[in-house]
């Protein structure tokens, strides 16, 4: 599985921090043996029930978001320099596991996705939080997952919380257009 995982995510080989991307790449695995999923099903998996049709598959969106907030670091670590103190290692552990928790929030029923009794419970920034904790991530990467959607609205406290959140709306809202 996670050779296959590493080929949906090119984005593994940005870490520079290679303990950190192993802690990464085990929330993935094992978010992904919690909810039943096999590589192949995040191709297949909506990024977000709320549009229908939708149209981007989890691995797109993971991937659009995690390059959107590493590169947009990038330039601001350019144009800022010290003034702005960003760890890119753990923003991309952040980016790559922000929406970690839809894997135990949806369930595919009839051939359609759809929420689990579990995600009807919490929303993946909670189940995906509580993954990242199990796996001993800093505090930093929980509160990354936590608040990139509504639940941390004015929750941001680091600057790769709020790079991460925008990165997550700027891959979300224009294609609800």
């Amino acid at each position: 599985m996670r050779e296959k995982l590493f080929e949906l995510f090119p984005e593994f080989s940005l870490f520079k921090n290679e303990e950190l991307k192993q802690k990464t790449m085990n929330v993935f695995v094992k978010a992904m043996e919690r909810g039943g999923w096999q590589p192949e099903d995040l191709v297949e998996m909506p990024f977000t029930l709320l549009i229908k049709p939708c149209p981007a598959n989890m691995v797109q969106h993971i991937r659009g978001v995690t390059l959107v907030s590493y590169k947009s670091a990038q330039e601001l670590k350019e144009i800022y320099g010290d003034k702005m103190d960003i760890d890119m290692d753990e923003l991309l552990c952040g980016a790559i596991l922000h929406d970690i928790g839809k894997l135990l929030e949806y369930v595919k029923e009839n051939g359609e996705f759809v929420k689990s009794s579990y995600g009807k419970l919490l929303r993946h920034p909670f189940s995906g939080m509580a993954l990242a904790f199990e796996e001993g991530l800093s505090p930093k990467v929980q509160h990354m997952i936590a608040v990139h959607a509504r639940e941390g609205e004015k929750s941001r406290v680091c600057a790769e919380s709020i790079i991460v959140h925008h990165a997550d709306f700027t891959n979300f809202e224009p294609l609800k257009l």
